[in-house]
């Protein structure tokens, strides 16, 4: 596998990140302007709030994965119809997971400022140690360890998986694909659930 092969996962990973870490700062906005005042008092559940900002969040930064994904012919990848059903469902997984996260953390800012330390602060090295630069087993000790609890390195290991499970292009995983997908699912709920009870708690 050539560096690019071995990138070409993280950077449809990285889009996903930044795109929920603009997707999330309008809760921000929202706030300031007034308008996520009048959410809160509509007649909804807390977590319908939380899922419908989630969700639109998650298919923005799908649709703009899946555009990257029409590159895949450019680097040699070939896939197949259930590679490809795969690869969306990573990719929902992760954008959800991502989105929930970046609407924790917006949820408790009053600035766009300090949303962006925060997330310049946590979101960008938990991409950095996710595997899309560079293999855990080539890490430190230590670097190797982070590298293996971030949930985000599952994510791009399954997706780099199900990317060349019709290729003969030899790679070592660190986990199986039923295994990473098990995993990033946990961390999706997690968030959703945090998420819900974020709204609960704060007032905006």
């Amino acid at each position: 596998m050539n560096y690019l092969e071995y990138f070409f996962p993280g950077t449809v990973v990285l889009i996903i990140l930044f795109t929920a870490i603009f997707s999330t700062m309008s809760i921000i906005e929202d706030r300031q302007a007034g308008f996520l005042q009048s959410v809160v008092v509509a007649p909804v559940t807390r977590a319908s709030i939380a899922l419908g900002k989630i969700m639109g969040g998650t298919i923005l930064s799908l649709v703009q994965a899946l555009i990257l994904l029409a590159l895949t012919p450019f680097i040699g990848i070939s896939l197949s119809i259930i590679s490809f059903l795969l690869i969306v469902l990573i990719l929902f997984i992760i954008s959800f997971g991502l989105t929930g996260l970046g609407f924790i953390i917006a949820w408790r800012m009053d600035s766009t400022q300090g949303f962006h330390a925060i997330m310049n602060l946590f979101l960008i090295p938990l991409w950095l140690l996710s595997g899309a630069l560079f293999p855990p087993s080539g890490a430190a000790g230590w670097i190797s360890t982070v590298m293996m609890v971030n949930p985000l390195t599952y994510g791009v290991e399954g997706l780099r998986a199900v990317l060349y499970m019709n290729s003969n292009v030899p790679m070592q995983t660190v986990a199986s694909i039923p295994v990473s997908l098990a995993v990033i699912t946990i961390f999706a709920l997690l968030m959703f659930v945090f998420s819900a009870i974020s709204v609960n708690k704060k007032r905006s």
